[in-house]
Order: structure tokens, then C-alpha cells, then sequence
């Protein structure tokens, strides 16, 4: 068997067609390393079956010489909020135990139909909210940098899995940073798309028009490679745009000189960690030896992104996080006789604190006196927001700024204090309430020996050019 560590997908696929690995051995090492990694709680749920079954099927299609897709024997683990038909999905919520669904995710799809190998459902933050994975409701999910720590949220159990080598790929969503702040913590590539350039359908929605599923990996090229085949228009999505999807893999040499954006508010804001802001300092140093120009663009918004965003958001995930009332599907509390009594403590007992605070906000915010107070404010800020960075993509082809302000912290360190929670997302949120695309890249590691990851930023639908750059990032950074 050869070293998998550091390997990517390409390479993986030229071992596999020489024959010094097989499909079958690649899913065997997989599920030895999870089984030995046990302690991380990254898995809820592994298909070994499955997945051997399905590498078994790939070896002999290789071995009769039949056309391979773009992802053939690549193994990669699903987060817990997408659907897998078959097989069960709970989005890290008591509130769905034991449902399995009734049919494949478009992401999913798009993978199996590449000759992907799906090994199994990755731990999350309930219906994907947190920043900490400390709110599933299966356990946390530890970093595997340091176990005292958090692996970052939503999808922690997604980033560790790449993170700790126990697949090649993990997807994962991204509604407010739960891709790009764990990718920071835990060392890794993640990219959240351009809002509609991967299709939602089959994603249990948080708050729909946020909400982006995308990839985490070891490279910039992997990262490429699998957003060629999740992207693209959807007739299941509505939402999902038609606009071509480039072949981002074949198009990472990035030769120009970029022009970038720094808002210097993201470097003197209060909670920036001295050492993340110096990793930083010194990338753009480096970006200007580099000949490419920096220009430092007045951004006042940045106090306002937090509560613009839980607005809205939690508005969202109170209307979406309706369908669950012990009714349906899912958990049915034994002690409800009544119908009333069906949906109180079914909703009660199932969901957990976070959960029920944000339904309770959102419902707040959307109730009569205070729909056009917060709801319909927050809308118009929203607006301001996208007209502000439509402004500046004009003039710079990227922002730079941290992905987190802090490195990974300690579990129990911010859980007494949500506004402390919250404000971990600072700098992911953007890119969310503006719908652009954004990508967290490994950087340079603490004094603890944690990692420090830089987040960029493009405009819409310009992923090529994004992951091109962050390429030539990633030749940059000392990890």
C-alpha cells in the first residue's frame, strides 16, 4: 500500500492505475484510520459496507478497462445535514434520529456519477449551527492539532476528517463560515462557492439563502477538482445558477499581478489574536515583494456584519426549522397524549439550546412591531453590503482578511458567553450576506504548533481566479 499522507487526488488516481493501489485496499486503510481515530468523534456513521462494496465494483471497471470519472476511488465523507439515499441523516439533531432518506443529494449524485466512494456521515453543530461543534447533539468533535480544542463549527467533523487523514475529500456547509473557520482551525483548504454555483437541493436547510455546501482538502487543486464536479445549475434548485462552471483544475497557474483589498478595521479589531494578525501582516508583505499591489479599503461596516447576519439568519432558520414537530418524521416525545402536546415537547425534547434559542430569536424578529425594527432593517443592510463589495470588485480583484480572529480555542471557553460565540464568525459572514465566493487557506501555525488559516475573498462566480490565487498563496505560506 502506498503513503497516502500528502497525496493528491491526482496522484491517488495515477497509484490506482498502476496498480500499486486498489480501490479496495484505499477504503481498508480509510476505515483503519478511522477506527484508530475513534476518539475524534469525526464519524456518526461510517458505510463500510457500502464503501467496500462500491471500491470493489470500481476495480473491476478499472481492471476492464472501461472510462473512470474525474473522481474515480477518491474516498470522501459527507457532512450530517446532506442527504444520502439510503442511508441516515440527522443533521446532528436528537430531533431526527433514525430517519434515512429517500433520495441522493444533487452533490451526492454528482459525486457517485464521478466514481466517488462515499465512506461515511461526519459529526456536526445541530442543524449546522455553532462555531465550536460543541452543540451536536452526538458529542463534540476533537481537534485533532490538540483534543483539548474545538475543530471549529458547523462542520468540525468534516475538516477533522480531512485533517486527521481519514479520507481524501469531506463536504461540508458553509451559512456563516462552518466551512472556511474550521478549515482555519484545523489546517486544511475550504472554500465556500458563490451563492447558487452549487446546488442546495438535498442540504437540510439552516436559513436557505445563505446556506452553501462545498469542500474541504489538503490542496487548492483537490479543492478545484471536486467543485468542477458539484457545480453547476440544478432543476431540483431554483436558486442554483446556470452560469458555466470552468474547469478550475486545469486553470491554477496564476501569472498576473493581482490587485488586492485589505479593510484595515479586520487588523485592529478588538479579540484579534497577536500571532493570527502577524501571520497576516506577513502574508501581504510578502504579497507586495511579490509585485502584487495592496491597497487598504475603508470598510465601516464591520461592527454591523454579526447582528445583520443573526437577523437574518435565525429569521430563516425559524421558518425552515418548522417542518420538525414529532409528526412527520423523526423524534415523537413518549410523553405527548395530545396534538398540541405532539408538537411542544416533541420540538422541546428533540431540539437543543442553541437550536431553540435561534428559532426563538428568529420568531422574535419576525413577530408583528418587530418585523420592520430588526427583519426589514437588517434586509436593507444586507443590501448596502452587496452594493459596498460590488464597489470594490471593481477596483480589486481579491480581499484578504483572517478567516477567525483567534486560533482553535478550548471546549468550554466561549459556551457561557454567546455574544463571545458569535463574534468568531466576524470575519466569515460576509461573504454570506453578499452571496461571494470565499476560501480559507493554511497559513502558518501558532507558537502551540495550531494552525492559522487566511481567508480571500473574490467576486461573484469568480472561483477560477480565487483558488488560482489561492494556489499561488499556498506557495507562499511556510505550512
Amino acid at each position: 500500500m502506498a503513503e497516502l499522507s500528502g497525496l493528491t487526488i491526482r496522484q491517488v488516481q495515477s497509484e490506482l492505475s498502476k496498480g500499486t493501489l486498489t480501490c479496495e485496499g484505499l477504503v481498508t486503510d480509510y476505515l483503519g484510520k478511522i477506527e484508530a481515530n475513534k476518539h475524534l468523534n469525526a464519524f456518526l456513521e461510517v458505510f463500510a459496507e457500502d464503501a467496500l462494496q462500491r471500491a470493489s465494483l470500481l476495480d473491476k471497471k478499472l481492471k476492464n478497462a472501461e472510462p473512470v470519472g474525474k473522481l474515480f476511488g477518491i474516498v470522501i465523507a459527507i457532512k450530517d445535514n446532506i442527504c444520502y439515499k439510503g442511508h441516515k441523516v440527522s443533521a446532528g439533531s436528537k430531533i431526527l434520529e433514525g430517519f434515512t432518506s429517500l433520495y441522493d443529494s444533487t452533490v451526492v449524485e454528482r459525486l457517485l456519477a464521478e466514481d466517488a466512494i462515499i465512506i461515511g456521515r461526519t459529526n456536526c453543530d445541530e442543524f449546522a449551527m455553532g462555531s465550536s461543534n460543541e452543540n451536536s447533539a452526538y458529542g463534540n468533535v476533537l481537534n485533532a492539532a490538540d483534543n483539548s480544542r474545538v475543530p471549529g463549527g458547523s462542520s468540525g467533523g468534516s475538516a477533522v476528517a480531512v485533517q486527521a487523514g481519514l479520507c481524501q475529500v469531506s463536504l461540508g456547509s458553509d451559512t456563516g463560515g462552518s466551512i472556511r473557520q474550521p478549515a482555519s482551525f484545523c489546517g486544511v483548504v475550504g472554500l465556500k462557492p458563490t451563492y447558487g454555483r452549487v446546488s442546495r437541493y438535498g442540504l437540510i436547510a439552516y436559513a436557505s439563502s445563505f446556506d452553501q455546501i462545498g469542500p474541504f482538502t489538503t490542496s487548492v487543486e483537490d479543492c478545484a477538482l471536486v467543485m468542477e464536479v458539484i457545480s453547476g445549475k440544478d432543476n431540483h434548485d431554483s436558486t442554483s445558477s446556470s452560469q458555466k462552471v470552468d474547469s478550475y483544475s486545469s486553470l491554477l497557474g496564476f501569472n498576473k499581478k493581482a490587485k488586492i483589498a485589505v479593510f484595515p478595521t479586520t487588523l485592529i479589531s478588538e479579540g484579534l489574536h497577536p500571532e493570527v494578525k502577524g501571520a497576516v501582516e506577513g502574508l501581504i508583505a510578502d504579497l507586495k515583494n511579490d509585485g502584487h499591489t495592496v491597497g487598504e479599503f475603508g470598510f465601516e461596516f464591520l461592527d454591523h456584519l454579526i447582528a445583520t447576519y443573526y437577523v437574518l439568519s435565525t429569521a430563516e432558520a425559524s421558518s425552515n426549522l418548522a417542518r420538525f414537530d414529532g409528526v412527520h418524521y423523526g423524534y415523537r416525545s413518549k410523553e405527548a397524549h395530545e396534538m398540541e402536546e405532539v408538537y411542544k415537547k416533541s420540538r422541546t425534547e428533540g431540539f437543543g439550546k442553541e437550536v431553540k434559542n435561534r428559532i426563538i430569536l428568529g420568531t422574535f424578529v419576525l413577530s408583528s412591531g418587530y418585523y420592520d425594527a430588526y427583519y426589514s432593517r437588517a434586509q436593507k443592510v444586507r443590501r448596502i453590503l452587496t452594493d459596498k463589495i460590488r464597489a470594490i470588485f471593481k477596483e480589486y480583484d481579491f480581499i484578504i482578511m483572517p478567516t477567525s480572529p483567534t486560533v482553535a480555542f478550548k471546549f468550554g471557553e466561549k459556551t457561557d458567553n454567546p455574544v463571545e460565540m458569535y463574534l468568531a464568525d466576524i470575519y466569515t459572514v460576509l461573504a454570506n450576506l453578499t452571496g461571494i465566493p470565499a476560501i480559507s487557506v493554511p497559513l502558518s501555525e501558532d507558537k502551540q504548533g495550531l494552525p492559522i488559516g487566511v481567508q480571500v475573498l473574490a467576486d461573484k462566480f469568480q472561483e477560477a481566479d480565487l483558488l488560482a490565487f489561492s494556489e499561488k498563496l499556498m506557495q507562499l505560506s511556510p505550512v
